[in-house]
């Protein structure tokens, strides 16, 4: 797969493209509908299939002061696109020039005049331009008016709630630790990427060295506790590990870093600058303040224990 940001060279396109357009936060299930009719068409047509998405949330620059958590990074992004065979991501600068770009200009500029596109998919509800005063109906509109097929995919609906599949709910699911819903709801474990960091070594000193996940300011993480899941290393190998979230209250009463760390089970070695990916499969617990290292001891061992359980090899 190929990703393109804004102000990179287009590649020839002589049977013009299928274009998706949309931020994808998460990539979840409904969003892989969108993308599986995209690579559908675009295969059908003989043609790539494109995705146009955004190189941050829209509302961080057009409502800062509300812009919701983001679920996936950019980079988590390509590499879901690529899993799920899109040809093509272009990642437009979304600054504020950009929000007020009219969606008129928005298809003719870039959804045509870049990408040259022959047919596009949007998803239910779909909306663009600035104030997203462009829906599907304009969308069609504009579409007959240079020859685009536009393409509408049915809203998928959670197997179990009924409710809409949304980025919303997963970060809502997140927020209330209930990680079998998230996961549900993105088809995959939740996942959290950043650079292994030099901590304060002071799980080290009782026994139990992590991996400090340097998560993103931005990232929905999961509610504070422990988990049981995964850590990936760069080179694709999975380690069981127990994770934890939180501001280590034991040990910071007030003002403690939120943090992620990964306790890897059955591995000693060296992580650090690396780019880690923790996978969240259980909740194990809440986090807890402890009268000392030692009691925080003990339960680690327990933590360490319910993971095995949890995730048997």
């Amino acid at each position: 797969m190929e990703h393109i940001y804004e102000g990179s060279p287009i590649p020839p396109l002589p049977r013009g493209t299928v274009v998706t357009v949309g931020t994808f936060d998460g990539v979840h299930r409904g969003h892989e509908r969108i993308l599986a009719e995209t690579t559908r068409l675009a295969h059908e047509m003989r043609c790539p299939s494109v995705v146009i998405t955004f190189d941050r949330h829209p509302a961080s620059v057009v409502r800062p002061e509300s812009a919701p958590r983001i679920i996936t990074t950019m980079q988590q992004k390509f590499d879901r696109f690529a899993t799920l065979g899109v040809d093509i991501v272009y990642a437009v600068r979304f600054d504020e020039a950009r929000s007020l770009t009219s969606a008129p200009d928005f298809f003719n500029e870039i959804v045509v005049g870049l990408w040259r596109a022959a047919a596009i998919v949007a998803g239910p509800g779909f909306r663009f331009g600035h104030r997203q005063s462009g829906d599907i109906a304009l969308l069609e509109e504009l579409g007959a008016r240079e020859n685009v097929k536009v393409e509408e995919v049915e809203l998928l609906r959670d197997d179990v709630t009924g409710e809409p599949v949304s980025s919303q709910s997963i970060r809502d699911a997140l927020a209330a630790a209930d990680i079998v819903t998230a996961a549900r709801l993105l088809g995959r474990d939740p996942e959290i990427e950043g650079v292994v960091e030099h901590g304060d070594q002071r799980g080290r000193t009782i026994g139990f060295p992590t991996a400090n996940v340097a998560a993103a300011g931005d990232i929905q993480l999961p509610a504070d506790g422990v988990y049981a899941g995964w850590y990936e290393r760069p080179d694709g190998t999975l380690h069981r590990s127990a994770i934890s979230i939180g501001r280590r209250p034991t040990f910071y009463e007030e003002n403690g870093l939120l943090l992620v760390e990964a306790h890897l089970l059955d591995f000693d070695g060296d992580l650090y600058d690396e780019i880690g990916r923790v996978r969240i499969q259980e909740w194990i617990r809440g986090q807890l303040r402890f009268s000392g290292p030692d009691e925080l001891a003990a339960q680690l061992k327990a933590d360490v224990a319910r993971t095995r359980e949890l995730m048997p090899e």
